[in-house]
């Protein structure tokens, strides 16, 4: 039996998707989260084989998820579920260890039969998407990236190096250096044009 942990934050399309499931005798959604956060405390006090998590989730996203997951539970296999095909999420989920890309436009046969081949020890990437992954270029660092998502939900510098455990100084060299990275007018351009690709 295969125990699933759905990670979605609308209703009705979790409800679906885990009604789907479990009409599969070998597939059992054991758990179900509304963010990462949530997931996160379901981890602690169920055992399950794998999370299927979307992307985009208020709290905790779904590659905090995953990377938290990857660092607590490294035996538990990931397999993002989104509607957004951004070049910056695959690249972002593939270094991460994710075993499975799934749009969610994709027919149910082939959500079951991706979760089936990861069972078996098989990545499940939509060539094109990988390829996607492969041609757009995060030039981001780890430190900037933080910082321009904090500088995009309206942090201000002090607030930013706060939360990084940083001097103001180093944040506001990170967001000079996001900023000429992305040919962005300002932080908050910057901001969007990195979520736009996916690299926040």
């Amino acid at each position: 039996m295969l125990r699933i942990l759905l990670v979605e934050d609308q209703t009705l399309v979790r409800g679906a998707i885990a009604s789907l499931l479990s009409l599969e005798d070998n597939i059992k959604v054991v758990a179900q989260a509304e963010d990462g956060e949530a997931a996160k405390h379901a981890l602690n006090e169920i055992d399950v084989d794998m999370i299927l998590t979307d992307i985009e989730m208020p709290n905790v996203s779904g590659l905090e998820l995953v990377e938290y997951s990857r660092q607590h539970y490294p035996k538990i296999d990931c397999i993002i579920m989104t509607t957004f095909s951004k070049s910056g999420y695959i690249k972002r989920a593939l270094s991460l260890g994710v075993k499975a890309f799934i749009l969610k436009e994709a027919p149910t046969d082939y959500l079951i039969d991706a979760l089936q081949k990861v069972k078996s020890g098989q990545r499940v990437i939509d060539p094109e998407l990988a390829l996607m992954a492969v041609d757009d270029i995060d030039p981001l660092t780890e430190k900037e990236r933080k910082a321009i998502k904090l500088a995009g939900d309206g942090l201000k510098t002090a607030e930013i190096a706060e939360k990084l455990f940083l001097s103001e100084g180093t944040v506001r060299n990170y967001l000079s250096e996001a900023i000429s990275k992305l040919n962005a007018a300002n932080r908050i351009d910057a901001a969007r044009i990195a979520k736009q690709k996916g690299w926040i």
